[in-house]
């Protein structure tokens, strides 16, 4: 059975939230659950009415879900590596140790980004041959999969050997959470000519060119290209990726917002919103972050699934549902195997020699 510890504690909606969808994934995705935090409030949560009843008014433990004590909480303001380094019985520290020891075979949480990557690479470390870990995150397309937006924020940059690293380690995800067989993997770039964008995308470009056996390359692609499901795993730096994200997000809300608003602006509107309510729901539903499950921090030794600070319990439930996935598809396990063919930094025989460029 697969085992996902949860840290309990992390998130605006914390340890409420957590603990519901906890409860839901054990339930819906038979696996087991171990809520990291202090005792006395998980137990306290596990005891609600809603909870019980979810239970069918059975113990926890019937149902694989345990609690594992931890005594300190890492808050969003405070600095990750030093709350990380001071706060060794945190509920992030504790939950990330469990995977460490055999304990647990991923973990979820949706604290500070920044403690949860920190706590990977100290009690997990990273996968040989890669330099930096990255975030990847699903963004929805027109069509029914999502593609992956990696480095999503976890470094502001990245030279072009490492953005070789995100490509090869995407198109890993690609395969491993979506069954895509030849997953197509691009540039985020201002333009799909070769001759545009930076002198480390065009770098890029041309690693990416010599290293065509080990994925599916389509050259660069532009912001409107992933929405409209032209790629399968778009490659960035964090500094873009994050702006990228973000104003994906603020879109969704703008075009939610704005529809609502001229449904319920006029008789007509109304009547047109309760005709097209089933195509409506399935349009937020193909939107709604919460369905998607978090970000994936990759390039650890572990799996590691950062959910959205305001998660509910719907989120928190599908993140632990793509820890699960990870943990079954041996994501981590394929990225060590390839990552350890294309040699130091990820260059590998059929790499070009960049003069000039060392590694950083």
């Amino acid at each position: 059975m697969i085992r996902i510890s949860i840290d309990a504690m992390g998130g605006d909606h914390a340890p409420r939230e957590v603990v519901h969808g906890s409860v839901l994934a054990a339930l819906e995705y038979k696996i087991a659950i171990l809520l990291v935090g202090p005792e006395d409030l998980i137990r306290e949560e596990l005891n609600r009415p809603v909870i019980k009843q979810l239970l069918g008014g059975k113990d926890p433990a019937s149902h694989h879900i345990s609690v594992v004590h931890a005594s300190e909480v890492v808050q969003m303001h405070e600095k990750p590596s030093w709350s990380v380094v001071k706060k060794k019985d945190s509920s992030i520290v504790v939950a990330t140790k469990l995977v460490r020891e055999g304990k647990a075979d991923g973990l979820v949480s949706a604290g500070s980004t920044g403690a949860a990557a920190v706590a990977a690479q100290i009690c997990l470390g990273k996968v040989e041959n890669v330099d930096r870990c990255a975030i990847a995150c699903t963004m929805p397309t027109i069509h029914d999969r999502p593609c992956f937006l990696i480095d999503a924020g976890a470094s502001v940059s990245w030279d072009a050997h490492q953005m070789l690293q995100l490509g090869l380690m995407g198109t890993i995800l690609a395969k491993g959470l979506y069954n895509i067989t030849n997953p197509r993997v691009g540039i985020l770039n201002i333009g799909t000519e070769d001759s545009k964008g930076t002198d480390v995308v065009k770098e890029a470009n041309l690693l990416f060119r010599k290293n065509e056996s080990k994925m599916n390359y389509i050259g660069f692609v532009e912001g409107r290209d992933y929405p409209l499901g032209k790629v399968d795993v778009v490659v960035t730096d964090g500094f873009t990726g994050n702006v990228s994200l973000k104003t994906a997000e603020g879109i969704a809300r703008m075009m939610t917002f704005m529809l609502r608003e001229e449904l319920m602006g006029s008789l007509k509107g109304r009547v047109a919103g309760v005709i097209g309510k089933t195509a409506l729901k399935n349009l937020k539903a193909r939107v709604n972050q919460d369905e998607f499950g978090g970000a994936l921090l990759v390039g650890i030794k572990g799996v590691c699934v950062i959910a959205h600070g305001g998660s509910k319990h719907t989120a928190i439930k599908n993140a632990i549902r793509v820890a699960k996935d990870m943990v079954a598809a041996h994501v981590v396990d394929k990225i060590e195997s390839v990552l350890a063919t294309t040699g130091k930094n990820g260059n590998g025989a059929e790499a070009i020699e960049l003069k000039g460029k060392d590694k950083k």
